[in-house]
């Protein structure tokens, strides 16, 4: 299993965007982030210059992908 890059969170945020997730709104430094599809929990990304792998590992279980789909968004 490859190992995750260390991303700011922005570049969550565009790969996100890129499977069907929406900003729904931002307070402070946390953007929080919808999607239609069922199956995919809303995500909380924190507006980081830097994301830690463990909590980046928990955004992507709960949008219900595998880390190999994750990094052929990036």
């Amino acid at each position: 299993m490859p190992q995750l890059p260390i991303l700011s969170g922005q570049e969550v945020v565009k790969a996100l965007k890129k499977i069907g997730y929406r900003v729904m709104w931002q307070k402070g430094s946390h953007i929080r982030m919808d999607c239609s599809i069922p199956g995919r929990k809303r995500a909380t990304v924190p507006n980081y210059k830097s994301i830690d792998r463990g909590l980046l590992t928990r955004i992507i279980r709960n949008s219900n992908i595998t880390k190999e789909e994750f990094l052929k968004l990036l």
